[in-house]
Formats: structure tokens, C-alpha cells, sequence
């Protein structure tokens, strides 16, 4: 399995497109909305540069948070990012491996990480972040999907601005049905694709009370 994300380059590359993403900003603005601003504590799954937690953290400045991620290059970013913020805590940790005992999280979050693992490792994160989940907590997890066919595929890589040989090869897609079918047998309520463009999709799903 190829994985180019403990290459510093491959990291900074990404950072360096990040903001240009079409639609990525409305994904986010959804998640914002369905993420309650009474929230106590969140992790951040492959939180990268620490982009999303800090959007999350504007409205909900009470709130501590762990942001979790492996690369170096992106530990250093999120290290740099929340210097000044003694309630944001930054751990080195691997997907690929079982979730350490962090405590419970009122909302857990993951934004363009979890493509990365294998499928079977997918749904082992999932029902580690369900137990992991205070009841009533919410995870949001917005993600490259599979399309359904192939020019679809090809019609996303175009948008993007991606020539076919330009795929990352990090890359492990599944589609959106399959991880719905997977979030509601673990446990999870209110589960649905929130949003979609091509092949970025916001799936959520709410610990029961």
C-alpha cells in the first residue's frame, strides 16, 4: 500500500492547493453548521495543517480539542497554528493503528484523512470513534468518495485540475453508500450524506442519547 504522506513534499504540496479546492468551503460551512456550538471537547482525525479545528474553534473558543495526525510536516504546521492555544492539544498518531484512550469527545471530526486507510480499517476507526463518542455526540467526516463510474472520476479530476497521472496514489476510495450502510450498523442515528460535489461528500452520524 503507497502511502506519500510521510514525505514532507507531498505534505506541502497538498497545503499549497488546500485553498484552492472548488466547493471545499461550503463541505466545511455545513460541517460548521451541524456542529453545536455548546460542544466540550473534539478530536480531529488526520488533522493536517489544523484547518478545520481552527474554523471549528472561532465559534466554540470554550471548547478544548486533540488533533491527531502523523505527518511530520503537518504535525509542525498544527504545532505552529495552535502555539498560543493551551487548550488544543497536538498528538502524533497513525490512523492505521487503533485510536489511543483519549477520553470521550462530545464531536469528532475528520476532514480528507480517512480515504487513506484500507476499507477494513475504515469501518474499525468508525466504531472506535462510536465508542469513543459521549452520547448524543456528533462525527463529521468530510471526505474524498469513490464516484460511481469512471468519467465521473475523470470529470472530478478535471475540476480539481488534476491530470490523471497526478492521482496520489494514497488515495483508497470508497463510495458513499457503503460507509452510510457501515455508520448506521455501528450504532449511529440521523446518518446521511449533509453535502456532495463529485467526489467530496460530508457524511455525519449522531451517538444515540
Amino acid at each position: 500500500m503507497t502511502n506519500l504522506w510521510t514525505s514532507a513534499d507531498h505534505a506541502l504540496s497538498y497545503l499549497a492547493r488546500a485553498d484552492q479546492i472548488p466547493h471545499r468551503t461550503e463541505g466545511e460551512r455545513v460541517l460548521l453548521d451541524h456542529v453545536p456550538r455548546t460542544v466540550r471537547r473534539i478530536l480531529d482525525l488526520g488533522t493536517g495543517d489544523g484547518r478545520l479545528l481552527a474554523l471549528l474553534k472561532i465559534d466554540r473558543p470554550q471548547s478544548s480539542s486533540v488533533a491527531l495526525d502523523f505527518s511530520d510536516t503537518m504535525l509542525a504546521a498544527v504545532r505552529s497554528r495552535f502555539a498560543n492555544d493551551p487548550t488544543t492539544q497536538v498528538i502524533a498518531h497513525n490512523l492505521d493503528q487503533p485510536l489511543p484512550d483519549l477520553g470521550s469527545f462530545d464531536a469528532i471530526v475528520s476532514s480528507f484523512a480517512i480515504h487513506h486507510l484500507a476499507h477494513s480499517r475504515k469501518r474499525e476507526l468508525y466504531q472506535e470513534i462510536f465508542e469513543r463518542l459521549e452520547p448524543g455526540g456528533i462525527f463529521c467526516n468530510l471526505e474524498h468518495v469513490a464516484s460511481p463510474t469512471p468519467r465521473l472520476h475523470r470529470q472530478f479530476m478535471a475540476a480539481i485540475g488534476y491530470d490523471p497521472h497526478q492521482e496520489d496514489p494514497s488515495n483508497i476510495l470508497l463510495d458513499v453508500e457503503t460507509q452510510l450502510v457501515w455508520l448506521r450498523e455501528l450504532g449511529f442515528d440521523d446518518v446521511d450524506c449533509y453535502w456532495k460535489w463529485l467526489e467530496m461528500a460530508l457524511l455525519i452520524g449522531v451517538k444515540p442519547l
